[in-house]
């Protein structure tokens, strides 16, 4: 486990941590989720040892490391950039922690061969980084960071500077990785999907805080504030209610379900229908509430949108029962 108390980091007049406190589970994979400034990677270096902090305590394994050198915290580190050993082979890169830590020749033989089977390189031994594809090189990374065995894994943007077709098929394999190995990872991200995708827990951080933290169903169906709520995935707003646009009902009649009378949330919201927007399975109704003038987005199935019919001009009545009312800290 890794146990964070009382987190503080200063630059001048910013307050990068503002009195942190967060554990994470051993064998879990934990996304430190925010926007830029919202010092999440700041938490990450903290842990690491990268960065001192002003005050507070880090516990590694129940161990204190707060003044402990990041060389002897345990940890494997996995930058955006990929920070390769260019004159060295895959099989080198992968190597070098074991043999600075003096191994026997066979164990780095064997460890080496069995993580690059792993991580997918098991045919790619003899090449040199630049003969490699950024997604090839991003896995020699972590191969690299997991062969010393660490008790921590830390992942800063590990696919930040990937495309994104490439950033999902890494999330995915990832996650296959964390289950296999089961080393305590600790992801950090600005990016929601991918901390929806891969994470058993998502930490929301902003302005040095912790905002939620909790499973990922957790924070996207509860979310403690609109902040959080905001920030973890897409929000519309209903007469001053955030609510998810695939939890907005749209009909003909302004008339409510029977089942649907006794629910709190929005209230029926005359909409004029001004785009429709078919992605796939799914169709993206643009609205325009007809009493303020301000838009919002609905997602429906493409048999819904078969079965109303709907063509930009159309009115239509809009009827969401959760959500969190704009400005409260709680949901609603």
């Amino acid at each position: 486990m890794i146990t964070v108390t009382g987190a503080r980091k200063n630059y001048g007049d910013f307050a990068a941590l503002d009195d942190v406190d967060i554990e994470i589970p051993s064998g879990s994979l934990t996304a430190l989720l925010g926007p830029s400034g919202s010092g999440k990677s700041t938490l990450l270096r903290s842990i690491a040892g990268l960065e001192t902090l002003d005050h507070g305590t880090v516990r590694i394994a129940g161990k204190d490391v707060t003044d402990v050198t990041p060389q002897k915290r345990d940890i494997g580190f996995v930058f955006q950039h990929y920070a390769a050993f260019k004159h060295m082979t895959v099989r080198e890169n992968v190597a070098f922690g074991l043999k600075i830590r003096k191994r026997p020749k066979a164990e780095i033989t064997k460890r080496v061969d069995d993580l690059l089977e792993i991580v997918g390189l098991g045919g790619f031994q003899n090449r040199y980084p630049a003969q490699l594809s950024g997604g090839q090189r991003q896995r020699m990374a972590l191969a690299r960071a997991l062969a010393v065995d660490p008790q921590v894994l830390l992942l800063d943007e590990p696919f930040g500077a990937l495309d994104a077709k490439v950033r999902a098929d890494l999330r995915t394999w990832l996650r296959r990785l964390h289950d296999e190995v089961h080393v305590t990872t600790v992801l950090v991200t600005h990016d929601q999907e991918e901390a929806l995708d891969v994470a058993d827990r998502i930490a929301v951080m902003n302005a040095g805080r912790i905002e939620q933290i909790g499973a990922p169903d957790e924070l996207y169906d509860r979310p403690a504030n609109t902040f959080v709520m905001s920030f973890l995935g897409t929000v519309s707003k209903l007469n001053g209610v955030l609510v998810r646009p695939h939890d907005i009902r749209l009909a003909r009649q302004p008339e409510l379900p029977a089942a649907e009378q006794g629910e709190a949330g929005t209230g029926v919201i005359r909409s004029t229908v001004e785009r429709v927007v078919r992605l796939g399975f799914e169709v993206r109704v643009e609205l325009r509430n007809d009493a303020t003038g301000e838009l919002f987005t609905t997602q429906i199935t493409r048999g819904e949108a078969q079965d109303l019919g709907l063509v930009a001009g159309d009115t239509v009545y809009a009827h969401a029962p959760i959500g969190v009312r704009d400005g409260a800290d709680t949901p609603a």
